[in-house]
């Protein structure tokens, strides 16, 4: 069905990099979790006021609330594909996000008043009917709500929503619950045993888990997550792809939304080339990172010495001291600064957060090692840089 109207609905429907189809496909999932999470409310209600079952007719209730989801995600949709203003030049696309922390809520009180209300049918347990009505509605809700994990999960991953993958997320454990709800009913048909109570607080835990879930989702791009790996690799292959870039570092991509990103990052450069040449290069990959990847970058050219033989041999020398110290360390803008009496090894180490090492031991660490390697007259000026990417794109 979902296919049949994003080929009606939506042109262009492939170039899914493009904010207007993205909000389009947004607001077609969300118009079509409405429907048919109200189609389910009815349906469970019904059930549940027939068989008297507290855990039907909560599971309807979280239908509802779905629906409500699905109401914020397609305003969330509609707001974020709103174009920059003067209030907001880098446009409105972290209204998604936005969009799925209220779903996420959403989801997290419902599961809260879920447990709250098992909880009494626990103490005050109330014979449960069942019916074949009963059994065939939950199975057609099942199967609803798998459909809506497959359709919202594949167009989640085709545009690139963490709101969408949520819903998703959110319509597996619906799923369960909902399985869990039609095994209560029919223990409770055939051996007698009331545990329609206690299946409500299983359901509840397992909304409760999918809220947390949606919340961290939406939370992450909001706080500022890594970038994704396949991404950074992607721009150090457009970087790197030009010959005249020794290497690229010091790399940041801020996100403002799907499909708004801004990134900077250091490329390097000979320092033995022309200026007006060289600066040429860097604005064409400036364009063709916009063009490819749909994001504005700016690139600062760093200056790196390529053809004095002694500054090649103390900077290989010195990235072998670095890797001997650890590994996961790594160095760049390296530069000498050469005089009567000493001469300075000036340079950057990018240095992981999770670095159980002090910056401060770090640097002494090293300066120890560069006395008894290089001679009592080299001196280290290091400015510590943190990883915030796992992949490093040094000088090759």
């Amino acid at each position: 069905m979902v296919t049949v109207l994003v080929n009606l609905l939506i042109k262009d429907k492939e170039d899914v990099k493009n904010p207007q189809v993205r909000q389009k496909y947004g607001m077609l999932c969300g118009m079509v979790g409405i429907v048919l999470n109200i189609f389910l409310f009815l349906g469970k209600f019904l059930a549940g006021t027939i068989s008297h079952s507290i855990s039907i007719t909560a599971d309807a209730f979280n239908n509802l609330s779905d629906a409500g989801s699905s109401c914020v995600t397609l305003v969330g949709f509609k707001m974020a594909g709103a174009k920059p203003d003067v209030s907001h030049p880098f446009g409105h696309g972290r209204i998604e996000y936005v969009a799925g922390l209220i779903v996420s809520g959403a989801i997290i009180v419902m599961a809260f008043e879920l447990v709250r209300s098992s909880a009494e049918k626990i103490l005050h347990p109330q014979a449960v009917t069942f019916s074949t009505l009963t059994a065939v509605i939950l199975l057609i809700s099942i199967l609803v709500k798998i459909y809506m994990a497959y359709y919202n999960y594949r167009i989640g991953r085709k545009v690139d929503s963490a709101a969408m993958r949520a819903t998703a997320t959110d319509s597996l454990s619906d799923t369960c619950a909902t399985a869990v709800v039609l095994i209560a009913s029919v223990v409770g048909k055939f051996s007698g045993l009331q545990i329609d109570g206690y299946c409500g607080v299983l359901v509840g835990l397992f909304i409760f888990y999918a809220g947390i879930s949606a919340a961290r989702e939406t939370l992450d791009p909001l706080l500022g997550q890594a970038p994704d790996e396949e991404f950074v690799h992607q721009i150090g292959e457009i970087v790197l792809s030009h010959e005249e870039i020794c290497g690229i570092h010091d790399l940041l991509v801020h996100d403002y939304g799907p499909g708004r990103l801004m990134i900077s990052l250091h490329a390097e450069v000979p320092a033995e080339g022309n200026i007006l040449e060289l600066h040429d290069v860097v604005d064409n990959i400036e364009t063709e990172l916009r063009q490819k990847l749909n994001c504005d970058a700016v690139i600062h050219m760093d200056p790196i010495v390529t053809e004095d033989e002694h500054i090649l041999e103390l900077k290989k020398n010195m990235d072998e001291l670095i890797k001997n110290l650890d590994n996961v360390l790594n160095m760049h803008d390296f530069r000498v600064v050469m005089g009567p009496t000493h001469t300075n090894l000036i340079f950057d180490v990018v240095v992981p957060f999770e670095y159980k090492m002090s910056d401060e031991a770090l640097i002494e660490e090293i300066e120890r090692r560069t006395k008894k390697i290089f001679g009592e007259h080299y001196f280290v000026v290091i400015q510590v840089d943190k990883a915030y990417y796992r992949q490093e794109y040094g000088s090759p």
